[in-house]
C-alpha cells in the first residue's frame, strides 16, 4: 500500500477541506455496556422482555437509541431482549439526580428481583459538548405516491428517480407540480429494495442517474418553447459516482461498483486505492484534521473510515442506519455527518455527528422524520440534506414517500 497515493486521492476529491475538534467521550454507549454487563450476571442467558420508563430530563427522542445499544449488548451477553412472552423482565428507569444521571434495572426472574445499575456522569466534557451543538430542521420538498429513490434540484426543475422511471417536476403556484415521466427501461429485475443516485451533470445544464444496470443521462433545453429536457437511458454496469467535488481542474470523483443483484456496493472502487474494501451501503468523503477521509458502512454494519491503512474502524455508530450524508453547516468542526436510526423503524430519525477522532460524537438532538428514511444525499452545495421518508398508509392503502430538505443552525 502507498499511503501517499491513498491521502492524494481522497485529497483530490475533498480539497480544501479541513476539520478540527477536541475528543469527546460517546453519549451512551459506555453506560448500555455497562449496565448489560451488569444485567447478564444477574440473568444469565435466555430471554427477557425489556420495559424502559424515562423519568429523567433526557428527551424521548433518546430512548429508541438507548434501547438499541443495550439490546445489542446484552445480546452479544447471549440474553434476546426480545422475548415477549418470556416470564422475565427487565425493567428500566431512567432517572438523575445533581450530579449526573442514574440507570437502574430491576430484573424480574420468576418471583425474584434483581437490581442494576449505572451512573452517567455529567461532566465538563459532556457539558462543553452539549454547548456546541448544531439544531436540525427539515423541510417538505414534495410528496407522491411512488417510491422514491433520490431527486435532484436544478434551476429549472426537480428531477425524481424512481425505480422504473425517471419524473420531471415543474415550479408551479401548489408546488412541484409532474411535468414528463420517461421509461428508465431495466431489462434485468430490481433487488427488494432498489436504490438510485443523480448527480448534476459536469456542463451544469442536466443530470446523471444510475439505478441498478441502468445509466440515464438528461440536459434541459431552454431554447425550445416552454422548455424541454432530452433524456437517454441505456444499459451499464459503470461504477457510481459515490462522491464528487469540482476544483480549478474540473469535476473529480470516486466511483464505486454496485452489486446489480442486490443493494450495495462491491467494495471495487475506481480511482484504486491499492487497499480492498468490504462491500459497504454508503461512503462519503468527510474533512479530517490532515485531509479528507472516506467514511463507508460495511453491509455488516460495521462503519469504517479510510484515511490511512490500516482501515479505522469508528465508535459510537452501532446506531446508524444504512444511509448516512455530509452537511456543511460551519459549526463547530464546520462539516457533521448525518445518520439515520438503525433498523426500519415507523418513526425514524436524523441526528448530527462529528468525528474527531475515531468515534462519532453526537452534535444535535434527533429531529423526528415521521416515517422510515430510505435514502439519504447531500445536496450539490453541500449545505442541505434531502431524506427520502416512507410514510405507512393505513392497511389496504398505498404508503406516500415525502421528500424532506435538512439544514442546521448552530446554537
Amino acid at each position: 500500500m502507498k499511503p501517499m497515493k491513498l491521502i492524494w486521492l481522497i485529497a483530490m476529491v475533498a480539497s480544501g477541506m479541513m476539520a478540527s475538534a477536541a475528543p469527546a467521550p460517546s453519549l451512551w454507549d459506555e453506560p448500555a455496556a455497562a449496565l448489560a454487563g451488569q444485567i447478564a450476571e444477574v440473568l444469565g442467558p435466555g430471554q427477557a422482555r425489556l420495559v424502559i420508563h424515562n423519568q429523567s430530563t433526557l428527551s424521548n427522542d433518546e430512548i429508541p437509541a438507548i434501547r438499541r445499544l443495550l439490546e445489542q449488548d446484552l445480546k452479544a451477553l447471549g440474553i434476546a431482549a426480545s422475548g415477549a412472552e418470556s416470564a422475565n423482565e427487565i425493567r428500566l428507569t431512567l432517572s438523575e439526580n445533581q450530579r449526573g444521571r442514574l440507570w437502574v434495572a430491576e430484573v424480574v426472574e420468576g418471583n425474584q428481583t434483581r437490581v442494576a445499575m449505572v451512573e452517567v456522569k455529567l461532566g465538563a466534557a459532556l457539558q462543553a459538548q452539549a454547548g456546541s451543538r448544531v439544531t436540525l430542521r427539515k423541510q417538505s420538498v414534495f410528496a407522491t405516491r411512488d417510491v422514491v429513490l433520490a431527486a435532484l434540484e436544478t434551476s429549472d426543475a426537480l428531477v425524481a428517480v424512481e425505480p422504473e422511471e425517471i419524473v420531471i417536476y415543474g415550479h408551479s403556484a401548489d408546488g412541484w407540480q409532474e411535468r414528463k415521466r420517461i421509461a428508465i427501461g431495466q431489462k434485468k429485475p430490481l433487488p427488494r429494495d432498489p436504490r438510485g443516485m443523480i448527480l448534476s451533470a459536469a456542463s451544469g445544464d442536466g443530470f446523471e442517474a444510475s439505478v441498478a444496470g441502468m445509466s440515464c443521462s438528461g440536459s434541459y433545453q431552454p431554447a425550445q418553447p416552454a422548455g424541454e429536457w432530452t433524456i437517454h437511458c441505456r444499459e451499464s454496469d459503470d461504477p457510481w459516482p459515490i462522491s464528487q467535488s469540482q476544483t480549478a481542474s474540473g469535476s473529480n470523483s470516486i466511483k464505486a461498483f454496485y452489486n446489480t443483484a442486490r443493494n450495495y456496493f462491491t467494495g471495487v472502487v475506481t480511482p484504486n486505492v491499492d487497499l480492498d474494501l468490504p462491500p459497504f451501503y454508503t461512503a462519503i468523503v468527510i474533512p479530517r484534521p490532515n485531509g479528507s477521509g472516506l467514511l463507508f458502512n460495511g453491509i455488516d454494519g460495521k462503519v469504517q473510515l479510510l484515511e490511512t491503512v490500516p482501515l479505522k474502524p469508528i465508535a459510537g455508530a452501532r446506531d446508524w442506519g444504512s444511509d448516512f450524508a455530509a452537511l456543511q453547516t460551519g459549526c463547530g468542526a464546520g462539516t457533521q455527518i448525518i445518520a439515520s436510526g438503525s433498523g426500519e423503524a415507523l418513526a425514524d430519525s436524523l441526528r448530527a455527528y462529528e468525528l474527531p477522532a475515531q468515534e462519532a460524537i453526537p452534535a444535535s438532538a434527533p429531529l423526528a422524520m415521521d416515517g422510515t428514511v430510505t435514502a439519504l444525499w447531500s445536496a450539490p452545495d453541500g449545505k442541505s440534506v434531502f431524506a427520502v421518508v416512507r410514510k405507512s398508509a393505513n392497511p389496504g392503502a398505498a404508503d406516500q414517500y415525502e421528500v424532506d430538505r435538512v439544514t442546521a443552525s448552530c446554537n
